[in-house]
C-alpha cells in the first residue's frame, strides 16, 4: 500500500494540468494519454474498460503527435479552411459523445458508491473507477449537482479508518474532482472536507494516505484559503513535512502559500504558530522549497505590519538571522530575483516597526551584506534587465528603502517610541553606526556619480543626509575622507530637480556646521560656493562655465507592479514604507531651497569669497591666466620668419600647464573647467575651426600646415618623455582629468520602454499596419501664409512613432499637394509617382526603422530556411537601420554591394562607385536631387531634423525642457501640433551650411599633404560629436579635446615622425640615424569611459528599444564619432546589433555549444537557424568558393562536416575555417608581398605545401593598373581570391569563428576604410618604409634649402644618402622588390637622381599602398559586403579589429588555467594527471600550444576574451581504459572542448603521448 501510495505521488505533480488542457472545443489525445499512463500506474484493480480506453487514447496521440509535428515542419499554422473545419466538427461531436458517456458512468458510480456491504468491495471498485473516469473526463462532463452529490459521500468515505484502500482512492478522488472541475472545491469545504483531511495529516497513520491529502489541499486550498486556513491546514501541512520527500514537501508548502498569499486583513491571527517552523525552513537547500517560505513569511510580515508586537514576536524565532544568511553572497541557497527583492522589504517591514530588528540588524553587520548588494546590483542607471520579473531597479529601491529605516530621524509629530528607541540605541553603540557609514558612505557616493536615476539618487543622498547628520564631528571627518564630498555635492548642484537639490543644500549645511574648518575651502575650490551662490542669482549662471542645473535625466517609469505605487508619488514620499492612499503634495518649493541657500552663504561664507575675483583661489588664477594666454596666441600674427618662436610660446605655455595639472596641489574639475583651458586648448589645436559647422578641406595645404604644426608641438610635449611611467605621462594626466571632468557633468539619458505600454495600435502614418506599442497622436496643420499646399482632411492621425519624416512626408504629399491649374490632379498624381521610391528598402540616408515593422527581424529569423536574395537582404537592412538614426551613413545596404559572383572582374565597384560615408559623416541628406524634402515640418515653432524619427524628436524637447523627468503617460496621451510648410527648392549650397577652406596649394604640396595622411586632420573637424549637445556646452569641449588626444595617440609616430623630417629639414640635426622614433603611446583603455560604457550596456539591455530603433540619439552619435570612449565589450555588442540585429548579440555563447544534430533546419537556443555544408579536405579552396556562392548572405550559422568523416559542428567548422586561413597563406598565389627568403614548410598542416610567413604581417601585392597578369598569375584570379577572402572574413566575423591568418596592421587599416601614409609601409616592410622615410627627409631639406636660396652646388653635397649622391645608388624607376612593376616611363624618369627624388618617393607610395592595391582592396570590400556593411567595422581599432577576427594568443598563467578548465568524472583540480597536465602546458613551445588548442577545439587560436570566454568550457575527463592507461592516447570532442585524459603514470610519459597526439591526431574526425 505504501508503494502504491508513493508511486502516485511521483506524478501526481503533473497530473493537474494536463487534465486541464482538455478543453471542450479542442481534443487533446497527447494529454490523455498521459493521464491513462498515470491510472495505470496508481490503478489499484486495472478493469477491462480502462485498458481499451488506453489503448485508444495512444493511438490516438500518436496521430495527433504527427500532425503537429508536419504542421511545425513545415511551418503552416493555418491551414486550409476546407480541411480544418470537418476536423473541428468531428472533435466536436466527439467531445460531447465522450461528456454523455462520462455522465452516464459517474451516475451509475454515484449509486455504487452510497452502497454499503460486502466489506466494502463495492465502494473500492467504485472508487476506483471514479478515479479512471476523472482522470479522462473535462469540466464539461461534470454538473454542480454531480459534484455536490459526489462531495459527501467522497468526505464520508475519506474518515473510514477501517479501510485504508477506501481512505486513499477516496481523498484521490476529491483531488482529481477539484482538478476537473474547480469550483467543487466549495463543495467539499461545505461538507468539512478539510478538517478531515487535517485529521489524517495530523494523525499520519500511512504515508500514502497522508501524501494524497497534501495533494488534495493543495487543490482545495486555490479557491478555498479562508476555510483551510480556519481549519488549521497551515500547522496540519507543516506538523510533519520534514517526514516527506523534497516533491512532497514542495506541494504541502504550495498549499501554505495559497493561504498566505490572501490572508485576512483583520481578525486573529492563526498564522503566527507556524513562523517558527517556517523559520527552520529556510536553512533548507532546495531553492523551490526556500522561495516558498520566504513567500509565506513575507505575506505574513506583510500582515502583521500594523502591529509592533506581533512584529516583535516575528523576531523571536531567529527570522532576521536566517533571512540576513540567505541574503549573503556566499550563501548556499540562491532565490530568484523577485523573492530576494521580497526578503529586502520584509526587513524593510520589522525595522520599521520593531526595535528588536533594528537592533538585531545592526549587531549582524547587515551593511556589509548590502554594500555587496549595491556592489554586485546592476544600479548604472536604475534600468532592470528585460530578462527579470522584478529587476535590479527595484532590489536598489528596497535596498534604500531598508538603509532609510536604518537611519531613524526624529521631525516632530513623526516622534513614535519605536524611533526614538532607536535613535539612542545608535547614540550608545557609535562604533555600530561607524561601520555602517564606512561601509556604505563610499558605495552611495559612488551609486549617485555612476548617473543612477533620479528616484536612486535620492535615495541615496536621503541616506547620506542621514549619516551626516547622525555622526559626531569626529566621526564625520573619517567618514567623509573616503570619498570627495565638496566635488561630489558640486556634481548633484548641477542636477535640476529641487528635491535633488534640498538633500544637496541640507548636507553641505550639516558638514559645515560641524566641519566647517576642514571643509570651508574645499568647498570653496570644487564650487560648492559658487553653485549656492547660482541659486540665489541666477544670473550669474551665464558667468560660470561649469553647467549649474544643467543636467538632464529622464525618470524611470517603473512597470514593476509592487513598487509603482512608490514612483508615482512625490520624491518626498518615495521611500516611506507607510502607504498613503491619497496623491500628498510636495514638500518642497522654490522659496525653502533659496531660504536654505541664502542661510549657508550668509552664515558660513565670508562676504569677500562670494566675489567672483576674490573668491578664486591661486590655482584658478594661474589656469585662467594660462588659458587666456593661449588665446592670445590665435590672434598673434605669424610672420614669416617667427613660427618657430610662435610654436615655442605654445609649448612653454603648455609645459605650464601640464606642471599645474600634475602639481602638488590637486586641480578639481571645477577649477578645470572654469578656467577655460579645455576651450583654449580646442580653439588653438583647431585654428578656431571646431566650431564651425561642417568643415570640409579642399586642398588647402597651408591652413592643414598650420594644424599639423601645432599638433606636432602637442605630440613632442606628451611624446618626448623617455624615461617615466606611462601613467605620469603628460598625455595619461590630461586624459584622466577629462574623464573625471566627464563624469562629473554628463548626463546623457538612459531612456528605458518601461514607458511603453505594450499594446497591439493601428498607425494609420505612414503605411496603416498594426503596431505592438502606442501611437503618437498628431494633428498636422498648415503653416501660416502657405497658399502651395491644402488643409489636411484628417483632423488626429495615429502616427508611428518610430517613423521617419520622410515617411510621414510620403504619406501627407499626395494629400495636401494642390497646383492651381486645370490639370492640378494630373501633376499631383503625377508628381506622387515620380517621388515615391521604388525600392521599400532603405537604401538612402533618410531612412527610419519606423517604416518597417520593429519585430520584423525577430519574426523572419525565425524561419528555418530563408530566401537567400530577398528575404535575407530585407531582413538584415531592416536589422541595421535601427541604429542609423542620426549616423545612417554608418549602415549600408546590401543593395549598394555588388551581387554578382567573383569570378566576373567587371562586377567589382570602380573608383566611381567605392565612394563610402565615413562614421564621422552627420549629414542626414540625399545626394540625389529627386530625395530632396518637399515639406518643412515644424513641432513648437522648431524645425525637426529628419535624420530623426518622430520619437527621437519629441523625447528630445522634453529632455530638453527644465524639468528632470518624463510622465510616460503624458508623452503618449497629449495630441501634438505639426505644422507643415513647402520647402524652398535651392540648387546651391547654403553657405552657412559648410566652411570650406579654399584651395591655395601647388600640386607638389598636395602630394606632400597626401603622404603625411592629413586625412586624420580633415575627418577631425567634419563630424557632429552628438546631434543633441550644445556646442557651447563645457561637455562638448572635453569630448573634442579627447578625440584630438586619442587622434595624437593613435598618429604619435607620424607626428613624431614629421617633427623629426622638419628638424632635418631646418638642419638642426643632421645624422639619418636620428629620424628613428621610439613612441610611448597611452594605452588606448584610458579613453575609455566607464560611466558612459555603463550607460550604452544599459541602453542595449533594452530589448524592445533595440528592436523598435528608439535608441537615444547620443549612443548613435558618440560611438560613430568618439569610439574610443566605450569598452571593447561594449562596442562588440553594439556592432553585432547594428550589424546582424538584436537576435545575434549572444552568438559568442551560441555558435560555441554543442550541435550535433543533423536537421538542417535546426535553430539554436538563440532562435538562429543552422546549415550544413559538406566539404572536401583536399579542395578546401573550392569547397569555400562554392559555399560563399551559396551562403554569403544566409543569416543563420553555416557549419562544416567533411566527406567521408563522421564528425560535425563546432569543431570541425572551426578547423575549416582554419584550413582556409592556411591556404590563403601558401605561396603561388599572388596576393601577398612574397619574401622569398622566409619559406617554410609548415608541420602541423595535413599538407606539405609551402606557406608565407612574415614576422610583420601580410600586406596585399601591388600590380600595376596597366597590366593584368605578374609572373605567370593572371590578376583577374588574384582579385577573385580577394573577393573569397573578403566572403571568408565576413563570414567568419558574422557566425563568431575564429581565423589564423596574420594580416598586418597596416592591411586592417584597409579594412577599416583608413588611409594609408608614407610612416605606414614601416608597419609591414619596416626597410623600405624606412628608406623612404630617410628619402622623404632629404626632400624635404633640399625644398628648404631652396627657399633660402642656397647654390645648387651646395645642394648636391648637404643632400647626400647615407654619404652617397642619390644617382650613385643607381635607382630606376621600377617598384622596389618588382622589377616589372615600372613606375613612370616619362623621358626624365629613367634614373633617381636629386630633381626627381620627390616624384620617385611619391610614385613607390602611391605604388605600394594606393594605386597598386586598389583593386584587390576593392574585390576584398566587395565580397565582405556581401555578408554585412563593412562600414559596421570602423568602430573598432585596428588592434580589436584582430582580436575580434583571430582571437587571443597570449600565455597561459597556471592560475588561469584552474580558473577557466573543468575537471570532471574521476579529476578535480588537485588530481596529479591535471597538475602534470598543466605543467605541461605551460611549458609548450608557442608552436606546441597553436597545435594543442587546434587539437582540443578545432582552432588553433582563443576567441576573443581568451579561456574566460570559451564555451563550452574546455573540459578534461578522466579516459578508462581496459588496458594500462601508458598505452593509450588522449582523445577529444571539440564540438564540447572536451579532452579525455588517460591517468600516466609519469609526466613524462603524459608528455610523449599528448605531443604525439596533437601532432599526428589531426586532420580528420571520426569517433574515439
Amino acid at each position: 500500500m505504501e508503494s502504491r501510495g508513493q508511486k502516485r505521488m511521483e506524478t501526481a505533480d503533473e497530473l493537474p494540468a494536463d487534465k486541464r488542457a482538455c478543453s471542450s472545443l479542442e481534443f487533446r489525445p497527447s494529454s490523455s494519454n498521459c493521464s491513462s499512463i498515470r491510472t495505470h500506474l496508481n490503478s489499484p484493480i486495472p478493469t477491462p474498460d480502462a485498458d481499451m480506453e488506453t489503448s485508444s487514447s495512444a493511438s490516438g496521440s500518436t496521430r495527433s503527435d504527427d500532425e503537429k509535428e508536419e504542421d511545425s515542419a513545415y511551418g503552416s499554422c493555418d491551414s486550409d479552411d476546407a480541411e480544418q473545419q470537418p476536423r473541428h466538427h468531428i472533435l466536436r461531436d466527439y467531445q460531447r459523445r465522450r461528456s454523455s458517456s462520462d455522465h452516464g458512468k459517474l451516475s451509475s458510480i454515484l449509486s455504487n458508491l452510497n452502497e454499503e456491504g460486502n466489506g466494502g468491495s463495492g465502494q473500492l471498485a467504485a472508487l476506483t473507477e471514479l478515479c479512471e473516469v476523472l482522470s479522462f473526463c473535462n469540466e464539461d462532463s461534470l454538473s454542480s449537482l454531480m459534484a455536490d452529490s459526489l462531495s459527501p459521500i467522497l468526505v464520508k468515505l475519506a474518515k473510514n479508518e477501517s479501510n485504508a484502500n477506501i481512505m486513499l482512492l477516496a481523498i484521490r478522488g476529491m483531488t482529481y474532482l477539484c482538478d476537473v472541475y474547480p469550483r467543487s472545491s466549495g463543495f467539499l469545504v461545505r461538507h468539512d472536507a478539510v478538517p478531515a483531511l487535517c485529521e489524517r495529516l495530523l494523525a499520519i497513520e500511512y504515508v500514502d494516505v497522508a501524501e494524497q491529502c497534501l495533494q488534495a489541499l493543495e487543490k482545495i486550498s486555490r479557491d478555498q484559503p479562508l476555510a483551510c486556513l480556519q481549519a488549521g491546514a497551515i500547522m496540519a501541512v507543516l506538523n510533519f513535512i520534514d517526514f516527506f520527500s523534497i516533491s512532497v514537501q514542495r506541494v504541502a508548502l504550495s498549499t501554505v502559500v495559497n493561504i498566505c498569499k490572501r490572508l485576512p486583513s483583520e481578525g486573529p491571527a492563526p498564522f503566527a504558530e507556524a513562523v517558527p517552523k517556517l523559520c527552520d525552513l529556510l536553512q533548507h537547500e532546495d531553492q523551490q522549497l526556500v522561495e516558498s517560505v520566504a513567500t509565506c513569511l513575507i505575506k505574513i510580515s506583510e500582515r502583521m505590519c500594523q502591529s509592533s508586537e506581533l512584529l516583535e514576536e516575528l523576531c523571536k524565532h531567529e527570522l532576521i538571522n536566517q533571512v540576513t544568511h540567505l541574503m549573503k553572497l556566499n550563501s548556499r541557497t540562491t532565490v530568484s530575483h523577485p523573492i530576494y527583492n521580497g526578503l529586502i522589504g520584509l526587513l524593510v517591514k520589522l525595522s520599521s516597526g520593531s526595535f528588536v530588528a533594528f537592533r538585531n540588524l545592526y549587531e549582524l553587520n547587515i551593511s556589509s551584506t548590502l554594500k555587496d548588494v549595491l556592489y554586485t546590483c546592476d544600479i548604472s542607471h536604475g534600468i532592470s534587465s528585460p530578462h527579470l520579473v522584478d529587476g535590479n531597479c527595484n532590489q536598489v529601491h528596497e535596498v534604500l528603502k531598508l538603509l532609510n529605516e536604518l537611519l531613524p530621524t526624529s521631525t516632530g509629530d513623526q516622534a513614535n517610541q519605536v524611533v526614538l528607541d532607536k535613535e539612542s540605541f545608535l547614540a550608545d553603540h557609535l562604533d555600530l553606526l561607524q561601520r555602517f557609514g564606512m561601509d556604505l558612505f563610499p558605495m552611495l557616493v559612488q551609486v549617485v556619480n555612476s548617473g543612477a536615476n533620479i528616484y536612486v539618487c535620492h535615495g541615496c543622498l536621503s541616506v547620506i543626509r542621514k549619516l551626516v547628520f547622525l555622526s559626531k564631528p569626529d566621526m564625520l571627518a573619517e567618514l567623509l575622507k573616503t570619498a570627495n564630498i565638496p566635488s561630489f555635492l558640486a556634481g548633484v548642484f548641477t542636477r535640476k530637480d529641487h528635491h535633488l537639490l534640498m538633500l544637496a543644500l541640507q548636507i553641505a549645511e550639516i558638514i559645515l556646521q560641524k566641519l566647517s574648518d576642514v571643509f570651508l575651502n574645499s568647498f570653496v575650490k570644487e564650487g560648492v560656493l559658487f553653485a549656492i551662490d547660482a541659486l540665489l542669482m541666477p544670473e550669474k549662471c551665464s558667468e560660470l562655465m561649469l553647467p549649474v542645473f544643467g543636467g538632464i535625466q529622464p525618470s524611470f517609469d517603473s512597470s514593476q507592479k509592487s513598487s509603482a505605487r512608490d514612483f508615482q508619488r512625490c520624491l518626498c514620499y518615495a521611500f516611506d514604507t507607510v502607504p498613503s492612499s491619497s496623491v500628498p503634495s510636495c514638500k518642497i518649493d522654490k522659496d525653502t531651497i533659496c531660504n536654505l541657500a541664502k542661510h549657508i552663504k550668509t552664515n558660513y561664507f565670508a562676504p569677500e569669497l562670494v566675489e567672483s575675483d576674490k573668491g578664486m583661489n591661486d590655482v584658478l588664477q594661474n589656469l585662467r591666466t594660462f588659458s587666456a594666454a593661449l588665446s592670445n596666441l590665435i590672434d598673434m600674427p605669424v610672420d614669416g620668419d617667427t613660427p618657430a618662436h610662435h610654436e615655442e610660446k605654445f609649448y612653454c605655455i603648455l609645459h605650464q600647464i601640464m606642471l599645474k595639472l600634475n602639481g602638488r596641489e590637486p586641480v578639481s574639475t571645477f577649477e578645470f573647467i572654469e578656467s577655460g583651458i579645455v576651450k583654449a586648448l580646442i580653439h588653438y589645436l583647431s585654428d578656431g575651426l571646431y566650431m564651425r559647422e561642417n568643415v570640409e578641406f579642399k586642398g588647402s595645404y597651408d591652413h592643414l600646415v598650420v594644424l599639423v604644426k601645432r599638433f606636432q608641438v602637442f605630440a613632442k610635449l606628451f611624446f618626448s618623455y623617455s624615461d617615466i611611467l606611462l601613467e605620469e605621462l603628460p598625455l595619461s594626466i590630461l586624459i584622466q582629468k577629462l574623464q573625471s571632468a566627464l563624469s562629473s557633468l554628463e548626463n546623457f539619458p538612459v531612456i528605458p520602454s518601461h514607458g511603453f505600454k505594450h499594446r497591439n495600435s493601428f498607425a494609420t502614418v505612414p503605411n496603416g499596419r498594426c503596431v505592438m506599442y502606442p501611437c503618437f497622436r498628431v494633428r498636422f496643420v498648415k503653416g501660416e501664409g502657405e497658399t502651395c499646399l491644402s488643409d489636411c482632411a484628417e483632423d488626429v492621425l495615429a502616427v508611428d512613432p518610430f517613423s521617419s519624416l520622410d515617411a510621414i512626408e510620403e504619406y501627407l504629399w499626395p494629400k495636401i499637394f494642390t497646383k492651381r491649374t486645370e490639370n492640378g490632379v494630373l501633376n499631383a498624381e503625377a508628381l506622387e509617382q515620380r517621388d515615391i521610391l521604388p525600392d521599400p528598402l532603405p537604401s538612402n540616408a533618410n531612412y527610419s526603422p519606423g517604416e518597417s515593422s520593429g519585430f520584423i527581424d525577430s519574426m523572419s529569423t525565425d524561419l528555418p530556411e530563408m530566401q537567400e536574395d530577398g528575404t535575407n537582404l530585407s531582413q538584415m537592412t531592416s536589422e541595421q537601420v535601427h541604429f542609423g538614426d542620426s549616423n545612417s551613413a554608418e549602415t549600408m545596404s546590401l543593395d549598394e554591394t555588388n551581387k554578382g559572383s567573383a569570378g566576373k572582374e567587371q562586377e567589382f565597384p570602380t573608383e566611381s562607385t567605392k565612394t563610402m560615408k565615413t562614421p564621422c559623416s552627420a549629414s542626414g541628406g540625399s545626394d540625389i536631387e529627386d530625395l530632396s524634402p518637399r515639406l518643412l515640418l515644424y513641432l513648437e515653432g522648431h524645425q525637426l531634423d529628419r535624420t530623426l524619427t518622430l520619437y527621437q524628436v519629441i523625447l528630445q524637447q522634453l529632455l530638453n525642457s527644465e524639468r528632470e523627468f518624463i510622465t510616460w503617460s503624458k508623452l503618449w496621451s497629449r495630441i501634438y501640433t505639426i505644422t507643415y510648410k513647402r520647402a524652398v527648392e535651392s540648387k546651391q549650397d547654403d553657405p552657412q551650411k559648410h566652411t570650406y577652406l579654399e584651395e591655395k596649394s601647388s600640386t607638389s604640396d598636395n602630394k606632400i599633404a597626401c603622404m603625411q595622411n592629413m586625412a586624420f586632420f580633415s575627418s577631425m573637424f567634419a563630424c557632429k560629436l552628438a546631434s543633441d549637445l550644445d556646442k557651447s556646452s563645457p561637455v562638448y569641449d572635453i569630448l573634442f579635446l579627447l578625440k584630438i588626444l586619442e587622434g595624437i595617440n593613435k598618429y604619435s609616430f607620424h607626428l613624431m615622425s614629421c617633427e623629426r623630417i622638419c628638424a632635418f629639414a631646418e638642419g638642426r640635426i643632421d645624422n639619418l640615424e636620428h629620424l628613428k622614433v621610439m613612441v610611448h603611446s597611452v594605452p588606448q583603455n584610458e579613453f575609455v569611459s566607464s560611466r558612459l560604457t555603463g550607460k550604452l550596456e544599459q541602453q542595449m539591455r533594452d530589448s524592445f528599444t533595440l528592436s523598435t530603433g528608439g535608441m537615444p540619439l547620443w549612443c548613435n552619435d558618440l560611438i560613430s564619432s568618439c569610439p574610443f570612449l566605450f569598452g571593447f565589450e561594449a562596442r562588440c555588442k553594439y556592432f553585432r546589433l547594428a550589424a546582424f540585429g538584436p537576435r545575434r548579440v549572444h552568438l559568442n555563447v551560441i555558435s560555441r555549444s554543442n550541435s550535433g544534430a543533423s536537421n538542417d533546419r535546426q535553430t539554436t537556443s538563440g532562435g538562429l537557424p543552422r546549415k550544413k555544408f559538406l566539404v572536401s579536405r583536399d579542395k578546401i579552396l573550392d569547397s569555400a568558393t562554392r559555399m560563399m556562392d551559396l551562403h554569403a548572405r544566409y543569416k543563420g550559422l553555416l557549419e562544416v562536416e567533411y566527406s567521408e568523416e563522421v564528425g560535425t559542428g563546432l569543431g570541425p567548422t572551426l578547423e575549416f575555417y582554419t584550413l582556409v586561413s592556411h591556404e590563403f597563406q601558401k605561396s603561388g598565389l599572388g596576393m601577398w608581398r612574397e619574401d622569398h627568403s622566409s619559406f617554410i614548410t609548415s608541420e602541423t598542416l595535413p599538407t606539405d605545401s609551402v606557406i608565407l610567413r612574415n614576422s610583420f604581417g601580410f600586406f596585399l601585392r601591388p600590380c600595376s593598373p596597366k597590366s593584368d597578369s605578374y609572373s605567370g598569375i593572371q590578376f583577374p584570379q588574384v582579385l577573385q581570391k580577394f573577393f573569397l577572402l573578403g566572403q571568408i572574413v565576413a563570414k567568419a566575423i558574422q557566425d563568431g569563428r575564429v581565423l589564423d591568418v596574420p594580416f598586418s596592421k597596416a592591411f586592417y587599416k584597409l579594412i577599416l576604410g583608413q588611409d594609408l601614409s608614407l610612416f605606414d609601409i614601416q608597419s609591414f616592410d619596416p626597410e623600405l618604409g624606412r628608406t623612404l622615410l630617410e628619402f622623404h627627409a632629404i626632400v624635404n631639406r633640399k625644398r628648404h634649402l631652396e627657399f633660402v636660396s642656397v647654390e645648387k652646388s651646395s645642394l648636391e653635397q648637404d643632400l647626400c644618402f647615407r654619404d652617397t649622391r642619390i644617382e650613385d645608388l643607381c635607382l630606376d624607376f621600377a617598384l622596389p622588390g618588382y622589377p616589372d612593376y615600372v613606375l613612370s616611363s616619362e623621358c626624365n624618369h629613367k634614373v633617381v637622381n636629386l630633381d626627381n627624388l620627390e616624384d620617385y618617393v611619391e610614385l613607390v607610395v602611391d605604388a605600394t599602398i594606393h594605386s597598386g592595391i586598389a583593386r584587390q582592396v576593392e574585390a576584398f570590400k566587395s565580397g565582405f559586403n556581401q555578408v554585412f556593411s563593412i562600414s559596421h567595422l570602423r568602430i573598432f581599432t585596428e588592434e580589436e579589429l584582430e582580436r575580434l577576427l583571430c582571437g587571443e594568443h597570449h600565455y597561459w598563467a597556471f592560475n588561469e588555467l584552474l580558473e577557466h578548465i573543468k575537471f570532471d568524472h574521476g579529476y578535480t583540480a588537485s588530481s596529479p594527471p591535471i597538475i602534470n597536465l598543466l605543467e605541461i602546458i605551460q611549458e609548450f613551445e608557442y608552436a606546441q600550444r597553436r597545435a594543442f588548442l587546434q587539437f582540443v577545439t578545432g582552432a588553433p587560436r582563443l576567441p576573443p576574451g581568451g579561456l574566460a570566454s570559451l564555451n563550452p568550457k574546455l573540459t578534461i575527463v578522466r579516459k578508462h581504459s581496459s588496458n594500462c592507461a601508458d598505452t593509450e592516447l588522449p582523445s577529444v570532442m571539440t564540438c564540447a572542448n572536451y579532452l579525455k585524459l588517460p591517468p600516466y603514470s609519469s609526466k613524462e610519459k603524459m608528455k610523449e603521448k599528448v605531443l604525439y597526439a596533437i601532432t599526428e591526431g589531426q586532420g580528420s574526425f571520426h569517433l574515439s
